[in-house]
């Protein structure tokens, strides 16, 4: 028995040294060490040793499994450690690579407006809603008050899907749904896309922003109208800036007015901006909401008025920004977008 034990140990040690994989050193550790192994046949037969010689025998089993196991342990925790490294080599990250990196873009100068006109209006208190851009004619012209002759009616100056749907003209239409919906009093703001087939040019396009804002309650006159439209201005432009108010006429308003500034090149001074007038190109429109606009939508007039204002979102990015021609926000230049 104990030149098996030896056999065993010196065959398994030897056969250690030559293995170079870990399923080899598992499928040699089974066929040794295994229940089925050769050092556990081995051991099976101690039964048939005498008393005296069973100690021994057991004594050296045990070394012999200890020496192996040892030899077994060390080769496994080597092999290991060099299929780590191996893998570590194969999924290295080389930090040290040049790659391109992706520039991070910013907001256009229109968004960059209509944020901050939204949240200037926010800080007064009013809320924003939105609203469709394809619209009843019902919402955009009816219940606004429009005749039914009235020239924006005409195909020439709106885009129709059918007699009763088009592309909104004005974000009025907003106005009406939340008068309909929500009721007096009201304080909103609204701003999106408005079409109108225009011919382009400097200052004109099919396709233009406008921003609105609407207030309902009991004995709203036209002098909130104008303390309101100049906080909001000089918080706009500045202190300095001046507001000059025009009778005007509008379907929904009575009365109304248009709105000019003074001119922020010069600050009213006169310039060739403003043609030494002083004063920059209208700005808005505004005025107290027709009566028959408020009982379209539900609202008892002997109760409640309004002011209603609307401005041009890419008027005023091109008024802050001294951008010349409309044509410049809708091209997706960068070399101009970049300047902002």
């Amino acid at each position: 028995m104990k030149e098996k034990l030896e056999n065993i140990k010196e065959t398994a040690l030897s056969k250690i040294n030559e293995i170079k994989d870990l399923n080899k050193l598992e499928e040699l550790r089974v066929k040794v060490l295994g229940k089925k192994g050769e050092l556990t046949s081995v051991l099976r037969g101690m039964g048939k040793l005498s008393a005296d010689e069973r100690p021994e025998m057991g004594k050296l089993a045990n070394q012999v499994r200890d020496e192996i196991e040892a030899a077994m342990g060390e080769l496994k925790d080597d092999l290991e450690e060099k299929l780590k490294f191996q893998k570590m080599s194969l999924e290295t990250l080389d930090i040290t690579i040049q790659k391109e990196l992706h520039k991070l873009g910013h907001r256009h100068p229109l968004m960059q407006t209509i944020e901050e006109l939204e949240n200037l209006f926010i800080s007064m208190g009013f809320s924003v809603v939105v609203g469709p851009e394809v619209e009843t004619v019902a919402n955009n012209f009816d219940s606004l008050n429009s005749p039914k002759n009235h020239p924006s009616r005409d195909l020439s100056d709106t885009f129709y899907f059918n007699e009763e749907l088009l592309l909104r003209t004005h974000t009025s239409p907003v106005q009406i749904r939340a008068m309909k919906e929500i009721g007096a009093p009201l304080r909103i703001v609204s701003s999106g896309r408005t079409f109108r087939p225009d011919a382009v040019d400097d200052t004109h396009s099919p396709m233009f922003h406008q921003l609105e804002g609407l207030v309902i309650d009991e004995n709203v006159n036209m002098g909130n109208l104008m303390y309101t439209l100049n906080i909001f201005i000089k918080e706009l432009f500045g202190e300095d800036i001046e507001t000059r108010y025009r009778p005007h006429h509008f379907p929904f308003t009575e009365p109304s007015a248009e709105v000019d500034v003074s001119c922020l090149s010069c600050r009213g001074k006169g310039c060739e901006t403003c043609s030494n007038t002083g004063w920059d190109m209208e700005l808005l429109g505004c005025g107290m909401v027709h009566p028959n606009v408020l009982e379209n939508c539900g609202i008892d007039s002997e109760k409640y008025s309004g002011f209603a204002f609307g401005m041009g979102i890419d008027r005023i990015t091109m008024i802050k920004y001294g951008i010349p021609n409309i044509r410049l926000l809708f091209e997706n230049d960068n070399r101009f977008l970049e300047q902002f």
